[in-house]
């Protein structure tokens, strides 16, 4: 959620804002919505300020010209009753007239909160120009050791890879049929060693966030209310993509939905609060299974573990004071995390700059990170897949956007109250992550060694196969 008063100070940062993110949001409306609603709350404000100030003059008024009426004739007797008509007829007007803007306010909200609530947040000014993911920009690549991005797989390793999906089958980690049978498209069965590699990632990171960078690991729903969805920001643009339970039509209060990101949770907590400043930084980590829709991607990788409805993502949230270099200085600690891990997976990957056209409504600013999975990409004239990136981390700034809608606020060193700035990263998301990490570790005889962070974690074993 925007901040109406900075909109209508500055809307051409807005206009530009919705342009420059390829949305479609009318912002001239709005504004115009806005003027008007506020006229008539002023409008109503005086009327109901007059109608206070009569309700404590016109009892003693209209006392006293009843006692005169009682003595009155004539002309005089006529004019106290006119008078004292007007003053019983004056607090019904202004009751009419309280009314009238109150039907008139209701009958202009429900577009402009609507209009209000799809206005995205204007990208940090740094953020390079484009219309999606093709105009990213990279900014860095870092690979294992003897691990070259201008050869094949082949021409690296001396062997040609198996995709991760035929190494899934050949050790039998992941059964994808009877997940279909049993769920339907894009969901999976995880076995024996499959599932403990999958735990073990996930506990190697959250142990990561709790030892190494100092971040509170917690457990928290991912069954929400509407208004967590919405305080978020992922509702109403993302609504198509989460899975809806209509408790409502079988009598309980409201709905509820499954969320996508362990996000939802941690920036829930502390909805309609007033954060102490001493509290700030708040650094929030949770593991938690995530649910998608996946609406829009008929056709988009819909065989093997990189597309799927349902899976498990470590992340991590930081609430910090509205201060722009520190919420820098915060993202890039994020993003350091990532490039820690990774490097001690020994998995080869890319940074992203996020133009404007792929950060979606609550960004600012927004990095994507990329693992190289070799059994990604065309088949080459080999047979053999080339290799592609795909994407399996994510780092972004929100300002106060999502604080806002949350009404998260905290006061300053001066005492003026303040909307905290919110960021949040993915640590790890798998099964996804095991596509680079099977298909980058894998052996010329099909076995696939584990990375030595994660061996603690699989009881010692070294090797799958």
């Amino acid at each position: 959620m925007i901040d109406l008063k900075e909109l209508r100070d500055h809307p051409d940062r807005f206009r530009n804002g919705v342009r420059d993110k390829c949305m479609e949001v009318d912002i001239d409306r709005l504004l115009a919505l806005d003027e008007a609603r506020r006229a008539i709350l002023a409008r109503q404000e005086t009327a109901r300020a007059e109608q206070n100030r009569l309700g404590k003059e016109t009892g003693p008024k209209m006392g006293a010209l009843k006692t005169k009426l009682k003595g009155a004739i004539g002309e005089e007797k006529s004019q106290l009753e006119r008078e004292l008509a007007e003053l019983e007829q004056k607090p019904a007007v202004l009751k009419a007239e309280v009314q009238e803007c109150e039907a008139r306010i209701n009958a202009i909200e429900p577009e402009w909160r609507s209009l209000w609530m799809q206005v995205p947040q204007p990208p940090s000014d740094d953020v390079p120009k484009g219309k999606g993911a093709d105009d990213n920009v990279e900014i860095r690549r870092w690979s294992p050791t003897g691990w070259d991005f201008n050869k094949s797989f082949e021409a690296n390793r001396g062997f040609k890879p198996r995709t991760h999906l035929e190494l899934v089958k050949m050790h039998g980690l992941v059964d994808f049929e009877r997940g279909v049978k049993m769920s339907g498209t894009r969901h999976y069965v995880m076995w024996g060693l499959g599932m403990r590699l999958h735990q073990a990632v996930l506990r190697y990171a959250v142990d990561f966030m709790a030892d190494r960078r100092g971040f509170s690991p917690m457990g928290v729903p991912v069954i929400v209310k509407e208004e967590c969805m919405v305080g978020t920001g992922f509702f109403p643009a993302g609504r198509e993509q989460a899975y809806h339970i209509e408790e409502s039509a079988r009598g309980s209060g409201h709905d509820l939905f499954l969320t996508g990101t362990g996000e939802v949770g941690l920036m829930g907590l502390h909805a309609d609060e007033i954060l102490p400043l001493e509290s700030l930084p708040l650094k929030y980590c949770t593991v938690s299974t995530c649910f998608r829709r996946e609406a829009g991607a008929a056709g988009k990788d819909t065989a093997g573990l990189y597309r799927i409805h349902q899976f498990d993502k470590v992340e991590q949230v930081v609430v910090c004071r509205a201060d722009e270099a520190e919420s820098r200085a915060w993202h890039a600690q994020m993003i350091e995390t990532v490039e820690m891990i990774l490097q001690s997976l020994g998995l080869a990957y890319r940074l992203l700059q996020c133009c404007t056209g792929d950060l979606g409504v609550k960004n600012e600013d927004m990095i994507d990170i990329e693992s190289w999975m070799p059994g990604r990409g065309e088949i080459g004239a080999d047979g053999a897949p080339t290799g592609a990136f795909g994407e399996t981390h994510s780092a972004s700034r929100l300002n106060d956007f999502q604080c806002r809608r949350l009404n998260l606020r905290y006061k300053d060193e001066t005492g003026k109250m303040r909307f905290a700035y919110a960021l949040n990263n993915t640590v790890i998301a798998s099964p996804r992550v095991l596509i680079p990490l099977l298909e980058m570790h894998q052996q010329a005889d099909g076995s696939v060694v584990v990375p030595e962070v994660l061996r603690p974690y699989m009881g010692g074993i070294a090797r799958i196969g």
